[in-house]
């Protein structure tokens, strides 16, 4: 396993770095885009698709918005992904309550044996215990926004007929944010846990994986995640050059983070699939992250459009560099 790791980290540093007079660098301010042909990802749409997340409301675990949501994402996923997976199973919280989890897997050019996991929840927190306990959080960024990247980006791939030898899982994620510290670590990314243990594939595999979360405020800073940096270092690394080369360096900054607990740390731990975490981390927050965080301030008018495209635009340089 460590020689199957070192060579696709290798490899993935030598395509990041390639440049196209044939010269190799690590420097991100000195690489130059490779020629090839990257479609545009349109922030509009990805935009539309939070929107409509934040229409049915808070999806909070055994709620009709819950179910609502997860009919409406699984039909879309039909749409642009050859093959829509669904997972449902329940989970008896640290509080006692039954919880029903549905964790949508959408496959595109599925018979690929090369992959990459693109992932998001799409829960949102049943308490804002960050201002009103009483309250659910709305979750638009925290959420909403990483499952609206994903959704469009698998619409782009589509209408220009992705393929050859490698192919995208994208894994929208449940009960990821039905968890706090007092119940442990482990009471967070509940569906990720599942999935990680039971694979929408028996057996399956991927090159490297590339979580979303809260990657829609305005002026948003994404520094290197610690973990991400530990488990997957080279795909991180290729990911914050293929920002540069896209032009979206001020949001992809080259500073370290902190090490967050999230979604990427059971497909790291229990799949084995080498995993990074695309993280809002502002720098000087009280909290680590940003000033609605667990609120329900989280709404739409955090979400910013440019912050969408710097995303998407960054994942699909990313993907059609490799």
């Amino acid at each position: 396993m460590k020689l199957i790791l070192w060579s696709f980290a290798t490899a993935t540093l030598l395509l990041a770095s390639c440049t196209s007079n044939g010269d190799n660098t690590t420097s991100p301010e000195t690489t130059t885009q490779q020629e090839v042909k990257v479609p545009a990802f349109n922030a509009d749409n990805a935009y539309n698709y939070i929107q409509k997340q934040v229409d049915f409301g808070p999806r909070i675990p055994n709620t009709p918005a819950q179910e609502q949501c997860a009919a409406w994402m699984e039909s879309e996923l039909k749409k642009s992904c050859d093959t829509v997976y669904r997972q449902e199973t329940s989970f008896t919280a640290k509080d006692g309550k039954k919880l029903r989890c549905i964790n949508l897997i959408g496959s595109i050019n599925p018979k690929a044996t090369h992959r990459l996991l693109l992932l998001a929840h799409w829960d949102s927190r049943p308490w804002a215990d960050q201002e009103d306990k009483t309250k659910p959080v709305l979750g638009a960024n925290d959420g909403a926004s990483g499952v609206g990247v994903l959704m469009e980006l698998a619409n782009v791939l589509k209408q220009n007929n992705f393929g050859g030898d490698m192919g995208i899982d994208i894994l929208l994620t449940d009960v990821e944010d039905y968890g706090k510290s007092e119940w442990g670590e482990d009471s967070y990314a509940l569906g990720t846990q599942y999935w990680a243990r039971n694979p929408h594939v028996p057996n399956y595999k991927a090159m490297g994986g590339i979580l979303l979360d809260m990657v829609g405020s305005k002026n948003a800073r994404f520094a290197l995640e610690g973990f991400s940096k530990q488990f997957a270092g080279a795909i991180q690394q290729g990911v914050w050059e293929a920002a540069a080369k896209a032009g979206y360096s001020s949001y992809f900054v080259f500073e370290q983070g902190g090490t967050i607990t999230d979604d990427h740390v059971p497909v790291n731990e229990i799949a084995k699939i080498p995993t990074i975490d695309i993280i809002d981390l502002p720098a000087n927050s009280n909290t680590g992250f940003a000033h609605y965080w667990h609120t329900t301030k989280d709404d739409m008018s955090n979400v910013d459009k440019n912050t969408l495209k710097a995303v998407g635009q960054t994942l699909l340089h990313y993907i059609y560099n490799l």
